[in-house]
This record gives structure tokens, C-alpha cells and sequence, in this order.
């Protein structure tokens, strides 16, 4: 990881390079700022499922954020999810989607996101300026890669083994997800293609229908690799407004071979990552991992059936495709 965050400048820096915007239009760096100071005063918060969860920064593991039960002994073993993630903007914040990766850590997942611990009231470290196009119109290197995804997956299983390792013995190796928010979309399609996962979570993301972006990394992925996924996929999008939705939506009409589900609710390319305990978009993905990785019949009822539950929401609009 490169040591940057890009902030506001990296929503300017994907209308640019693709010619889009974010919701009407990228928000300006001041009023990026003052947003984040009042996201920054939102607690941390130990989410609302039965295992209580914390947010650390590992020493073994470095420059990533973790997410877990406060109480391991509560989860049992063999019984402990993973969930890699990818930040929105890739940013070099693990906690820049505190709220939601919190949420879902309480319900019995090791949660790890890759960047230093720079957002909230207990951050680490500061931010640092930066991200946006060169003057040349070039990008510099994206502070996050798909490789932190694919260290921080080897890790996270690498400990159930491990002697002494908190985690030995408690991870469930069949239920393993990656997922991301926007770039961080893009690096989850990147390593989805990895055998040790189980399902893949992309929101307000989508591969770009007009060649490879100039940011490069895995937002320079054309559409092929979209024929890495071998497991169910949950698409989660913002609706029209949001940047990712052409995107997106096309790659749910591209996806052929794997069960796939497409999720709208009217957020635009925000999402609600920094709602209290991740909003609504925390609940549809705790849904979706809790029916794909633990066959939970409650959470199926969120998806499947022409009464399901999202199917009744006014606010959602669904999609599926490749269930048999």
C-alpha cells in the first residue's frame, strides 16, 4: 500500500477518467471535508448482532483494520466467517467503511480491510492529502491493490492454523466472501477467481462499458474478468444517481454462468456506509452472507421468492438470475 488517501479527489478523479459523475456531480474537497468531520464523530460502534464486535489493528497482520467478536470464545469453533473488503476509492483507510464492516463483524465474521485506521473518533493515523490526476492527465498508483485483498484472505486463514493465534481453530474455511464499495469493487472482482471464496459482494461498482479506466490497478479490468467469478454474486447499487449503475448493471446482464442477484436502493454512489451500523445496505449484505455462507432460510427470504422481502420494499428494486 502506498500511503495515501484520496478523499474527495478520488470521486472527482472517476468522473475524469470516465467521463461520468458522481451522483450530479463530484463533490467539492470542502464539502467532502466537512461531511467527513461529521462522519469522524460517529462512534465506533460494537453492531447489533449477537457477537458484539470490536475494531483493532494487528500487529501480525500490519497496515490493515480488523473487525471481529470482542468475545471469540462466543462464535465457537469452526463457526467464524471472513469477509475481505475493498475501500471505496481504494483508499488507504481501513476504517473508511467502519460502520458497516463493524456491523457485520457482530455477526460472527472476521472482517479485514487494508489501510491504516484513519477515520473515526479513535483513528491511528491521520489522512493524507492526495489522490486526482497528474498534470499530464496520468494517475498515480492507487494506495490499495487487489494483492492487499489476496494477503489479507491468507492471513485471515492462515491463523485458524496457526499455534497461538487467537483465531486457531475458530474459522470456517467454507465461509469466506470478498467484497468492496466502488474501486474497491473492482479489486474484489480481481481475486474473486480465488477457490477459497465462497460468494462476492460488489456495491456501487461495476466494470467500466467503455474500455479500462486510467487509474489503473484493477479499476483498468475490462469486462473478461468478469468470467473470474465461480461463486454467487450480490450486486448492491445506488440507483440511477449512482456513478457505478451503467456499470453495473451491465455486468449483471453479462454474467452468465453463476447465480446473481442485483440490488437498487435509492442512495446514489454513497451508499450508507456511514449510517448507524452500516444503514440499510449493512442489512442487505448480512442477509446475503448469512444465506450464501451459512444457508440461513430467514436471510434466503430476503432474496428469494416473488413475496421476498426486498421484493416488498418500496425503496428496493430487485433482479435475479441463475438460481435454479
Amino acid at each position: 500500500m502506498t500511503g495515501r488517501v484520496y478523499g474527495a479527489a478520488i470521486l472527482a478523479a472517476v468522473a475524469l477518467a470516465t467521463g461520468g459523475q458522481v451522483g450530479a456531480q463530484p463533490a467539492a474537497p470542502a464539502d467532502f471535508a466537512k461531511q467527513q468531520a461529521e462522519w469522524d464523530k460517529m462512534p465506533d460502534t460494537a453492531g447489533d448482532g449477537p457477537y458484539p464486535s470490536i475494531m483493532e489493528v494487528d500487529p501480525a497482520l500490519g497496515d490493515y483494520v480488523v473487525y471481529r467478536p470482542a468475545d471469540l470464545s462466543m462464535v465457537g469453533p469452526g463457526k467464524l466467517g471472513v469477509f475481505v473488503w475493498g475501500n471505496g476509492g481504494c483508499v488507504d483507510d481501513g476504517a473508511s467503511s467502519r460502520q458497516q464492516l463493524s456491523e457485520i463483524a457482530s455477526y460472527g465474521y472476521l472482517v479485514i480491510a487494508p489501510g491504516k485506521w484513519r477515520s473515526g473518533p479513535n483513528a491511528k493515523d491521520p489522512r493524507v492529502a492526495g489522490g486526482g490526476p497528474n498534470p499530464d492527465g496520468s494517475f498515480p498508483p492507487l494506495p490499495t491493490t487487489a494483492d492487499d485483498l489476496r494477503k489479507a484472505l491468507d492471513w485471515a486463514l492462515g491463523e485458524d492454523g496457526r499455534a497461538g493465534s487467537k483465531y486457531a481453530g475458530l474459522v470456517n474455511h467454507a465461509a469466506v466472501a470478498v467484497g468492496g464499495y466502488s474501486c474497491g469493487g473492482a479489486q474484489a472482482i480481481d481475486v474473486s477467481g480465488d477457490w477459497r471464496i465462497r460468494t462476492v459482494v460488489i456495491q456501487n461498482s461495476g466494470l467500466f462499458n467503455t474500455g479500462a479506466s486510467r487509474m489503473g490497478g484493477s479499476m483498468a479490468l475490462g469486462k473478461q474478468a468478469l468470467d473470474r467469478l465461480h461463486t454467487p454474486v450480490l450486486y448492491l447499487l445506488g440507483g440511477p444517481t449512482d456513478i457505478a449503475y451503467p456499470n453495473g448493471t451491465d455486468d449483471f446482464a453479462r454474467i452468465g454462468r453463476v447465480p446473481i442477484v442485483l440490488v437498487n436502493i435509492p442512495t446514489g454512489h454513497g451508499g450508507t456506509y456511514n449510517d448507524p451500523e452500516g444503514g440499510k445496505g449493512a442489512r442487505i449484505v448480512i442477509d446475503w452472507l448469512e444465506w450464501q455462507l451459512r444457508g440461513d432460510a430467514k436471510a434466503k427470504a430476503s432474496f428469494v421468492g416473488e413475496d421476498c422481502n426486498l421484493c416488498r420494499d418500496p425503496d428496493a428494486t430487485i433482479a435475479r438470475k441463475n438460481f435454479p
